[in-house]
């Protein structure tokens, strides 16, 4: 398949490049930056939402999907980017946000006006027979699921934040609208599709509440009409293009569910996204709360997915870092004593999976999460409400806070740092969300002395020319020791060091003296041997047994 060998660089354009001074990234600045994008040399780029939206969710409230919101842009200004990109030989993925709308949608405010057609096109339900909610759904958000819909003294349906109301794709309507704004995309040129939180999409015509002590994700997630819809959409519109990429963002899967998602033979979708390896320091599930993340903890989970996915014939997207999640090397490495190498350990460990890799902007280049001192610093909706419920909930505002700066999506979100200057590199006005260390990680000093960005373009060049790591099998290695990842693609070795610690790893005999595909050190100064390989602190590597090369 086409997807198998291609590397995808995440663009969130409100903190990629700032064209006009304004603090606030858009599609201009990524067009300035397309010599960047072309050096790094990804085959397609995904752009966080950038429609119409009155950025609520920064973004992923949509009140048009065909149209650029202002602030980003114009069509023309898309349409360059496409085209612009096209010419280094690069795609472009949208960010389709189909499980709900803004309540600022024409949909949605015609649905309030009291036509029964686009009432029809959301999750609209009466109280309760004791008066209640409809039922006892809570909002990822915090807080309940449902708002009241207007003065009709019914209640709509929101799993996000209130003013992002669920769509209803039982509605045969609905699913029609977004085959045709998939197919109004297409005919721009664009041939990349990431489908947000699409594994929600399938809830029961019933709605009906959990029952006690048990979630109320199951009842909404991986809903049994999902992979109907998933199919009908396909058929309708990204399925009849030749070349495409598609993925899915899964919330609280299972790797049966994902497997189906993305087995070629269903024609859903290409590849799928899941999160359970990102939560392996969420004590008891918890996502506001903190500990110490165990080195075997990430790597079994890693494994889990790999080896599910390959036997139920799915395909993974490999990624550490989202605009949703922290910077990995925070998470996962040391960022004071060891951050190039653990930037580029998490990267080989990462690329060199069975599954398409995804790099977020300023992974490489090994950018960390802000160095903030106050709440006020964030803008997330998200951090800001889990603040407030640490607080009510008896944590200390000292507490709280180190709980929230460890956790925020805003961690991820900060400007991208092309420089040193005040403003980073990314804007000459004041940012919208403030860079924090630019005087030590940006772009010019990567590129001018650094090692993380050329390692990042290595590991592109060797996807894209040894087929056991496009297309080759996945085998875990040694998987009982504490500190190391080791896999085989075949005919391809990779181990990682997922500690700070050195320590010693027996590779497998047909790889003795095998060749260096990739070391994330200066140059590695041993041969490597079954009876004694040692890995540096966070020292990732990759041996070929010797006739494969690229």
């Amino acid at each position: 398949m086409s997807f198998h060998d291609k590397v995808i660089y995440q663009i969130y354009p409100k903190s990629f490049q700032d064209s006009d001074g304004n603090g606030v990234g858009d599609l201009r600045g990524v067009i300035d930056r397309i010599p960047y994008l072309a050096e790094l040399g990804p085959d397609m780029v995904w752009l966080s939402p950038f429609f119409v939206s009155p950025q609520r969710d920064n973004g992923y409230d949509v009140a048009d999907y065909r149209a650029v919101d202002p602030t980003m842009g114009t069509i023309d200004d898309l349409q360059e980017l496409i085209d612009g990109l096209a010419g280094h030989r690069i795609g472009v993925m949208f960010d389709m946000v189909f499980n709900h709308t803004s309540t600022e949608h024409e949909w949605f405010r015609r649905a309030l006006a009291g036509e029964e057609r686009f009432r029809d096109y959301y999750l609209i339900r009466p109280p309760a027979p004791d008066g209640g909610l409809p039922n006892n759904w809570e909002s990822k958000f915090g807080g309940p699921a449902w708002s009241k819909f207007g003065d009709t003294g019914d209640y709509y349906l929101h799993l996000f934040d209130r003013t992002q109301a669920d769509l209803n794709w039982r509605n045969p309507e609905v699913r029609q609208e977004m085959a045709d704004i998939v197919n109004f995309w297409i005919g721009h040129g664009v041939t990349g599709f990431r489908f947000d939180v699409i594994n929600l999409i399938g809830k029961e015509e019933q709605l009906r509440s959990s029952p006690k002590d048990v979630d109320p994700r199951v009842m909404y997630t991986d809903g049994e009409d999902v992979e109907t819809y998933l199919r009908e959409l396909h058929d309708a519109s990204f399925g009849r293009l030749a070349e495409r990429i598609t993925v899915g963002e899964m919330s609280s899967t299972s790797i049966q569910a994902c497997a189906g998602y993305s087995h070629p033979d269903n024609q859903e979708l290409d590849m799928v996204f899941s999160f359970h390896h990102l939560k392996v320091d969420y004590p008891n599930g918890q996502k506001w709360a903190l500990a110490p993340v165990k080195p075997d903890a990430l790597k079994l989970k890693l494994h889990e997915w790999a080896e599910g996915m390959q036997t139920g014939g799915g395909w993974n997207a490999l990624f550490l870092n989202n605009h949703d999640q922290p910077r990995s090397v925070c998470r996962f490495g040391d960022p004071a004593g060891y951050r190039a190498e653990s930037a580029t350990m998490l990267a080989t460990i990462t690329h060199l999976l069975r599954g398409t890799p995804f790099i977020y902007m300023g992974e490489e280049i090994g950018m960390t999460d802000p160095e903030y001192d106050s709440i006020t610093d964030y803008a997330d909706i998200e951090a800001l409400n889990a603040y407030d419920e640490l607080i009510r909930s008896g944590h200390s505002a000292a507490e709280a806070f180190r709980i929230v700066s460890a956790r925020a999506r805003d961690n991820a979100r900060t400007p991208m740092q092309w420089d040193s200057s005040p403003g980073a590199g990314f804007t000459t006005g004041n940012a919208w969300l403030s860079p924090t260390n630019q005087d030590r990680i940006n772009v010019a000093t990567e590129l001018s002395s650094g090692r993380i960005f050329r390692h990042y373009q290595r590991l592109i060049r060797l996807r894209h020319e040894i087929p056991d790591i496009s297309a080759g099998s996945y085998r875990a290695w040694a998987l009982e020791h504490p500190s190391v990842y080791a896999y085989l693609r075949d005919d391809v070795f990779v181990a990682g060091n997922l500690t700070s610690e050195t320590t010693t790893l027996q590779i497998p005999e047909e790889f003795d003296h095998g060749e260096y595909l990739i070391n994330n050190y200066p140059g590695p100064n041993y041969p490597p041997t079954s009876a004694s390989l040692t890995l540096r602190p966070y020292e990732a590597l990759a041996l070929s047994k010797g006739e494969t090369t690229s």
